[in-house]
């Protein structure tokens, strides 16, 4: 049974990859929504599919954040992962059609989970902007600032995996692109340019056509301008991904015993364990309490002390 993968726009919602990619399942927003109908979609969906990854934009309104918790909270279920990302809308987007391929694979929820983190990093996601005077999701220098005031100036901005920005023009500075084969996805605003198909596409040596799809409804209030053309640089095949997640080495979340690959649990949110310490192997769990409760008493003066012994 894969992992359900949830969603709380339509907008991160693609078109599937190929036919075995899963759908994924849209939450309803909370206006106008009570908490009980909300219950009850969370409900189905951990009865059809067993666990629930929701993938939530950082951008999101603050209500959406707190009706996911509160689900959460009132079912009182660890089978429901939150997942934010800052990436722009259409890499979230991007993001959430590449766990949903992965969902229908064997990676456990846990896994699925944490490997959001992991995929973003290799979605490269930016915009070509008629205006970066009101962007404040990248960092604008003062200079783009000023450029941004002359007449026809556009600006090519990435978002991540590291933010840049770059006035488009005859001498401008390239945008750094991915260092492996990638497809590129747009969506037009109300910015008439084709900088990324036949500026973008040879630098960043993109083999495939280039794929469009309509603007994600967010994205003129996320880049700050509805004058744009929004792009996301992606690995496509379902191959390439599965290898990427498989090779990360898997651990178990001390604290609620997920799977999970990186430094985070995709449930709990969990920091990874740190390593035991080797001196205390030999040590049971009461002699280890004795121990640690020694230490308090002693102060933080006792280390200093104990390393100066011979």
């Amino acid at each position: 049974m894969p992992t359900a993968i949830a969603v709380t726009s339509a907008d991160l919602v693609l078109p599937a990859a190929d036919p075995g990619t899963p759908q994924a399942a849209v939450l309803p927003p909370p206006e106008g929504r009570p908490l009980d109908a909300s219950l009850a979609d969370m409900q189905q969906l951990l009865a059809r599919y067993g666990h629930v990854v929701v993938v939530c934009p950082a951008a999101a309104p603050t209500a959406v954040e707190h009706r996911l918790h509160a689900v959460r909270a009132l079912l009182e279920s660890d089978r429901i992962a939150l997942v934010r990302t800052d990436l722009p809308p259409l890499g979230a987007a991007v993001l959430v059609r590449q766990l949903r391929q992965l969902a229908g694979c064997d990676f456990s929820p846990g896994v699925l989970a944490s490997a959001a983190r992991l995929l973003a990093h290799y979605i490269y996601a930016g915009a070509v902007l008629g205006s970066v005077s009101r962007l404040d999701r990248v960092p604008v220098s003062l200079g783009s600032h000023l450029k941004g005031w002359l007449p026809g100036a556009h600006f090519a901005v990435l978002a991540g995996p590291t933010p840049q920005i770059v006035r488009v023009g005859t001498s401008e500075e390239p945008l750094a692109g991915p260092e492996f084969a990638t497809e590129l996805l747009l969506a037009r605003g109300q910015l008439q340019t084709d900088w990324p198909a036949t500026t973008l596409v040879p630098r960043w040596r993109i083999p495939g056509p280039v794929h469009e799809v309509p603007l994600p409804a967010s994205s003129p209030g996320w880049w700050g301008t509805g004058k744009l053309v929004e792009f996301a640089a992606y690995l496509p095949d379902l191959p390439v991904l599965y290898q990427l997640v498989s090779s990360v080495r898997r651990e178990t979340c001390h604290w609620c015993g997920m799977e999970l690959i990186g430094d985070r649990c995709g449930f709990c949110a969990a920091p990874l364990a740190p390593p035991p310490d080797p001196g205390g192997y030999a040590l049971g769990p009461g002699a280890q309490a004795q121990a640690q409760a020694q230490a308090r008493a002693l102060g933080p003066g006792a280390r200093t002390a104990r390393a100066a012994l011979p």
